[in-house]
């Protein structure tokens, strides 16, 4: 008998990071359905699925909406919840919205999940884990944070209120659920707008404009492919090894900020300057940045034998290539 055809459910479909999982589950043959209401995405990153799959479907609306969401969650049989706010611009310029989207929008997803006995994958983040020392970090590491003064440490709390919720109803409901920490997840389809580095400045370097660095450029981080993360991500949903745990996502490889910059002048052949501004000048007073991120993948290679399979080489040369095509797309 030929296998049933599963039914993905992904909030915050139209995302970077959404738009590239419903893609990979519509290529394993799922059928999907995605949600978003555009706050910090683009229908452009869903076009050619609408056009393409007759097994996806699109809903614009919010995951704080539980008529809509107990409508898709009761139709489902997975729900990969990525639905959230992002990028540390649009954090400090929405407050508040970003916590109650980030917990209360989990909050109806986890409720409904259990009520319809549905698995659920949470995307958490590596900010959960705050001011670590230089060493890569382990899931079961303390959490080190700064004053509620300090409004990017919200956006900390906020997802790992999450994953205390997703806990929890695995625990006392028996709720089957994954947790996902995503370290810099990049790649075609990201934009600079919200803060997001990677992409930041190889739009810089391409116009030739300053290369702007926060800081002394001296940040240590890993940067994660957003093909190598999706692909975790779906594995680890697939796994029954999995359940009630939480997993780093991301690469061994690390490099400062400065470093990635000098890399991308490089490899574009810019012109472009390397500018350094002090974080005050760009974010206001009370920001405060993180020196070190990078994951310690020991458990998820435990788990599904996953294995980063692009370099930071590679994953400038693919992201660029994304941007020149785009750019020629719009002459």
């Amino acid at each position: 008998m030929p296998q049933k055809q599963i039914k993905a459910l992904v909030t915050g479909g139209a995302g970077f990071i959404g738009s590239h999982l419903c893609e990979a589950l519509l290529d394993l043959g799922f059928s999907v359905t995605a949600v978003d209401n555009f706050a910090t995405a683009s229908k452009s990153n869903i076009r050619h699925l609408l056009k393409t799959h007759r097994s996806f479907k699109f809903y614009k609306g919010s995951v704080m909406n539980p008529a809509l969401m107990e409508r898709l969650i009761r139709s489902c049989d997975i729900v990969y919840h990525l639905a959230a706010a992002v990028g540390i611009i649009y954090i400090l310029d929405h407050p508040i919205d970003s916590i109650l989207t980030n917990v209360k929008g989990t909050e109806i997803v986890l409720k409904l999940a259990s009520k319809y006995d549905k698995k659920v994958l949470i995307t958490s983040s590596s900010e959960v884990y705050g001011k670590q020392p230089p060493s890569p970090i382990r899931e079961e590491d303390d959490r080190i944070l700064g004053s509620t003064s300090t409004s990017r440490w919200s956006y900390s709390d906020s997802k790992a209120t999450d994953e205390f919720l997703a806990l929890a109803y695995a625990t006392e409901k028996k709720l089957p659920v994954v947790i996902v920490r995503l370290f810099n997840v990049v790649g075609p389809r990201q934009v600079g707008n919200y803060g997001m580095v990677l992409p930041r400045f190889i739009e810089e370097a391409l116009s030739n404009k300053p290369i702007t660095v926060f800081g002394d450029g001296s940040q240590i981080r890993s940067f994660c492919y957003v093909t190598d993360a999706v692909r975790a991500i779906v594995d680890l949903s697939l796994s029954e090894k999995a359940c009630g745990k939480t997993f780093n996502i991301g690469s061994d490889e690390s490099l400062s900020i400065k470093q990635l910059a000098y890399k991308i002048k490089q490899k574009t052949r810019s012109r472009s300057k390397i500018v350094y501004i002090s974080y005050e000048k760009f974010y206001g007073e009370h920001f405060e940045d993180v020196t070190f991120r990078a994951p310690d993948l020991s458990r998820i290679r435990a788990t599904i034998r996953y294995q980063s399979r692009y370099g930071i080489d590679q994953i400038i040369d693919e992201t660029v290539a994304y941007f020149q095509r785009r750019t020629e797309k719009r002459k």
